[in-house]
């Protein structure tokens, strides 16, 4: 099943079918990052995004196992939207960008706001161990709050061991609801991977540590921090944090983990607590908000400048990416670098970046988690969105 795709009144392919389109939240120009010219890729005018190139990736992770996928590209006041397959496999119903979907540790960077935007009231300095606020969580006291949100803490990912077998992990986990302090205690029984400020080790302890942080410097939950300070002033219509309900309000594409066993039948995933993530990773979202939370963030409309550059102090953190503070850099084949981060809860893939200035941005999701092919074809949503399309081979003489 195919849904429209939209792109400012001119038909992308044949099969595509065109309608108004949207006007853009509009984002602030952000400045260059601390070192960046006018002359780097990441700084210059982006070039015209392929969107029939995105169509075809969306369609390439339909092949290899998603029940759907969809995307939508916010560009200079224009809006494209593409999707294709189904939301529900009971019903069959077509997948679309107004569904709502767990978006998975695109969580992080909400987490990451909330405590920057405490820097800047001056409730909570970046380098400050994190035993200051709270006295006795961590085992040394050489562990900052900057560690933590850079994945430097050396703190093991206790989702290792929980997930070590995919859907007996999740359906182990599925309806429970854990405290913060006891998802520390699971790390905490594990060696440390790296000493404070070391290498960049991803963990999602570090992010449930966020969300500790912020409720005792808040004196209020997480969920009241993310609606106060990033969901109202934003009007996210289709972002919320539930914990602990199971059930995604309104319309939304249901979520199909695919097992460990090569052949086996996707398990529905839709309903969970995401206890085990929380501040990790437990956020709702739509494609629409995800962009429009992007662009306000890389504009400058959620922290000072200050603290926007601290965000952008970036670390190694695999091939192509680095890593700042809760936000991802990924360098694009065509020499330009996007902002935001990925996530996998499971049944969903989530992928949110924007352009330096935030003026462009794509939310993609594919409706499966656990098919590492799958998520790693969903790059090419990207590429098509910040590259363009692919240059031509010139033909040999």
């Amino acid at each position: 099943m195919v849904s429209a795709t939209v792109v400012r009144g001119t038909a992308v392919a044949a099969a595509l079918v065109s309608l108004v389109a949207v006007p853009a939240h509009a984002a602030h120009t952000a400045p260059l990052e601390p070192g960046a010219t006018r002359g780097d890729a990441s700084a210059r005018a982006l070039p015209k995004p392929d969107v029939t190139g995105l169509w075809t990736a969306l369609r390439t992770v339909r092949r290899q196992g998603a029940p759907g996928a969809m995307a939508r590209l916010d560009d200079h006041g224009a809006v494209h939207w593409a999707a294709t397959g189904i939301a529900d496999r009971g019903t069959g119903r077509t997948i679309s960008n107004t569904d709502r979907f767990r978006i998975g540790s695109v969580t992080k960077i909400f987490s990451a706001v909330v405590l920057l935007q405490l820097a800047d009231e001056k409730k909570l300095r970046l380098d400050a161990p994190v035993n200051r606020y709270l006295p006795g969580l961590l085992p040394d006291d050489r562990i900052t709050v900057r560690h933590v949100l850079s994945h430097r803490s050396g703190l093991h990912d206790y989702t290792n061991e929980m997930f070590a077998r995919t859907v007996p992990g999740f359906e182990a986990v599925r309806t429970k609801v854990f405290t913060y302090r006891q998802l520390v205690e699971r790390s905490l029984s594990k060696p440390r991977t790296t000493r404070p400020g070391g290498a960049y080790s991803y963990s999602n302890t570090n992010f449930v540590v966020a969300g500790m942080l912020i409720e005792k410097l808040t004196g209020h939950a997480v969920r009241t921090e993310y609606k106060n300070r990033i969901i109202d002033p934003l009007e996210l219509r289709d972002t919320f944090y539930l914990h602990p309900g199971t059930k995604i309000p309104g319309r939304h594409a249901r979520g199909y983990l695919t097992p460990d066993a090569a052949g086996a039948a996707l398990v529905d995933s839709t309903e969970q607590t995401v206890s085990w993530a929380q501040s990790a990773g437990a956020v709702i979202s739509s494609t629409r908000d995800l962009n429009t939370f992007l662009s306000a963030l890389l504009g400058g409309r959620l922290t000072s400048r200050a603290q926007l550059d601290q965000m952008q102090r970036w670390v190694p953190s695999g091939t192509n990416q680095q890593y700042g503070l809760g936000l991802r850099r990924r360098h694009l084949s065509c020499g330009i670098s996007v902002y935001g981060h990925t996530g996998a809860v499971q049944g969903y893939y989530t992928y949110a970046f924007a352009s330096k200035d935030g003026r462009r941005s794509l939310a993609a999701l594919a409706n499966t988690s656990n098919n590492g092919t799958v998520h790693n074809s969903m790059l090419g949503t990207l590429e098509s969105a910040f590259c363009g399309k692919p240059a031509k081979k010139r033909r040999a003489n």
